[in-house]
C-alpha cells in the first residue's frame, strides 16, 4: 500500500507545493508548528531517510536548500530549522521551519490550524520567492 506522500507524489491527494523537481516535493505541512513549514520528500517511497542512497540523499538536501532559502524570504526569521523525525510516516522526510528560537521546533507543542486559503496563500508566496 502507498504511503500518504506517495499518494500526494501520484495526484491522488492535493498539497500544498512550494517546489518540485523530477526527484523531489516540497509542500506546506497542514499542521504546521509555524507558518512556513515545509515537508520535503523523495518522490521515490523510501521509509528511513538514512536508507536513501547517498547522492540522493545529498541532492535532497540541497534541493531542501533551495527551499529553505525561498521560505527565509517570505518569513523572516533567524533560522530554517531542518528536522527528520519520520515516525509519523513511513516515507522519508525533512521539516523545514522557521525558527528564531528553538522552542519553534518543538513537535510536541499544539499546531497552527490555518485554512486552506491561508495554506494556499503562504504556497504561493515561497513559489513566487
Amino acid at each position: 500500500m502507498a504511503t500518504l506522500f506517495s499518494r500526494i507524489v501520484a495526484g491522488e491527494i492535493p498539497c500544498h507545493k512550494v517546489a518540485e523537481n523530477d526527484r523531489f516535493l516540497a509542500f506546506l505541512d497542514i499542521l504546521p508548528l509555524r507558518k512556513g513549514h515545509v515537508l520535503v520528500i523523495p518522490k521515490t517511497e523510501i521509509d528511513y531517510i538514512f536508507d536513501m542512497e547517498d547522492d540522493l540523499l545529498g541532492e535532497m538536501m540541497v534541493f531542501s536548500k533551495i527551499v529553505a532559502h525561498k521560505i527565509k524570504a517570505v518569513f523572516p526569521c533567524k533560522k530554517i530549522g531542518v528536522s527528520v523525525i519520520g515516525l509519523e510516516v513511513p516515507h522519508a522526510h525533512i521539516h523545514l521551519i522557521p525558527m528564531n528560537q528553538v522552542s519553534d521546533m518543538n513537535f510536541a507543542q499544539e499546531k497552527l490550524s490555518l485554512s486552506p486559503e491561508e495554506l494556499g496563500e503562504i504556497a504561493e508566496l515561497i513559489r513566487q520567492a
